[in-house]
């Protein structure tokens, strides 16, 4: 497997350096200088399929010889060992579970796959692997348990100070070990800021070995795509074949994968980005124009992402054919009142409990739906994590209906320690340099 730079698309690098390297050094992000097409035997027939026979055979088409099949058989299986269900809530309406994972979160299957590739790449006597993540409330609990007791790394969580969920911070911040927390006085976009930077920085490169494990990390993004097939498959059994996708969309990562797959040859109907109030790509597929902007706190934080990393990668997807973007998705953004009222709506007509993630999810799902009725297609939502990660969202009614899962139990007992820092990079710098 070769990848380039979206900066610079003349570049080559192999996949165990874009994992390691995690951004090039120009700031764009890596890129497969190919997409295989999956043969059609294959796709026409995914419902034959295991989850982890799926992921192989995707994975194994974009990674090529890099990773030996017996190897990359043993990492799929000791990753993805958990089931992502599509649960069918009324006609047409289908919501695709992927909370079943240890950090009762969608990232699961990003951080557990990446964690374990970096680990087999990783070599005896080799320096340490430093590992920075920002995160905006999920995307840290799962890198903290897919890397926890990993041999010769050490993973720096950042997270905005007040603004993740009682659940959220527990999961960062209880680990010890080779994990470790800071809490940022700031937005999500500035810990991500605050990465992006260390990256680029010659005095911190030449003294760590710095790699991300934000969705910008390519190995983040192929295993995502592991669950739009596995959800087709699903759909197969019962006998649907046009499906839509609505992906409640922060970083765009999630989204970006589920892009991915269908450049691959999956035959999705139509996309949907659902985001909250933090809408700078739902406005870019209304107007044409794309403009970050400051984040803006939200019942929904682990979407509050004013400008997304990933979008990059899809434009790049769609360098050739701007066109096919705009037809392809169709953006849909929600505040805090409608979040709530779809929270309790969805669980009024179907009796499901629904994150707020999910809630948007399943809210730009219905308004498509609403505007499409003659597409008739199957609307698959997707369910990025478990309720009980933001009780305060919540009636006291509903809050009370929710199951807590034994490592939520567990977690309330646990002592939180995280280090507090200001947004300046300076500060952060200082952090890594004196805590070697």
């Amino acid at each position: 497997m070769h990848l380039y730079s979206t900066n610079n698309p003349s570049s080559r690098v192999s996949f165990k350096e874009a994992v390691f390297n995690s951004m090039p050094q120009d700031n764009g992000l890596y890129m497969p200088v190919s997409i295989p097409k999956l043969d059609e035997q294959f796709l026409n027939n995914l419902d034959l399929y295991t989850l982890p026979e799926i992921a192989f055979k995707v994975a194994k088409n974009l990674i090529g010889d890099e990773i030996p099949d017996h190897d990359l058989t043993n990492i799929i299986n000791d990753a993805i060992n958990f089931l992502a269900p599509v649960v069918r809530l009324e006609d047409n309406v289908y919501v695709l579970e992927l909370f079943h994972g240890p950090s009762l979160a969608f990232k699961d299957f990003g951080a557990r796959f990446m964690s374990r590739v970096m680990a087999y790449f990783l070599k005896k006597g080799e320096k340490q692997l430093d590992v920075l993540v920002a995160t905006s409330g999920d995307t840290g609990g799962a890198v903290a348990l897919g890397f926890l007791g990993v041999p010769n790394t050490r993973v720096t969580i950042l997270y905005p100070k007040g603004k993740v969920s009682e659940v959220q911070e527990l999961q960062l911040t209880t680990n010890g070990k080779n994990i470790r927390a800071l809490e940022v006085d700031g937005t999500f976009d500035d810990c991500q800021a605050l990465v992006k930077q260390a990256f680029t920085d010659n005095e911190l490169n030449k003294k760590f070995r710095l790699t991300s494990a934000n969705s910008i990390n390519i190995a983040r993004l192929i295993p995502q795509t592991f669950y739009y097939f596995n959800a087709y498959a699903q759909l197969l059994k019962m006998d649907i074949n046009k499906v839509v996708f609505s992906v409640p969309s922060g970083n765009f990562g999630n989204i970006g994968a589920g892009l991915l797959a269908w450049k691959m040859g999956l035959p999705v109907h139509h996309f949907i980005a659902a985001t909250n109030v933090n809408d700078t790509v739902p406005e870019f597929l209304k107007t044409g124009n794309y403009k970050p902007k400051p984040s803006v706190a939200t019942l929904s934080n682990a979407m509050d992402v004013g400008n997304p990393s990933n979008w990059v990668r899809i434009a790049d997807l769609f360098k050739e054919d701007a066109k096919q973007l705009n037809e392809l998705i169709t953006g849909y953004s929600y505040n805090d009142d409608e979040t709530l009222n779809a929270i309790k709506t969805i669980h009024e007509e179907t009796n499901y409990i629904a994150c707020p993630h999910t809630a948007i999810g399943w809210k730009a799902l219905k308004d498509w739906q609403n505007k499409n009725t003659e597409a008739n297609a199957a609307g698959i939502f997707l369910s990025t994590a478990h309720p009980c990660k933001f009780p305060d969202v919540y009636t006291e009614n509903l809050v009370n209906k929710i199951e807590l899962p034994d490592q939520i139990q567990k977690l309330v007992k646990k002592d939180k320690h995280a280090i507090s820092l200001g947004k300046g990079f300076e500060g952060f710098k200082e952090y890594l340099l004196t805590n070697k």
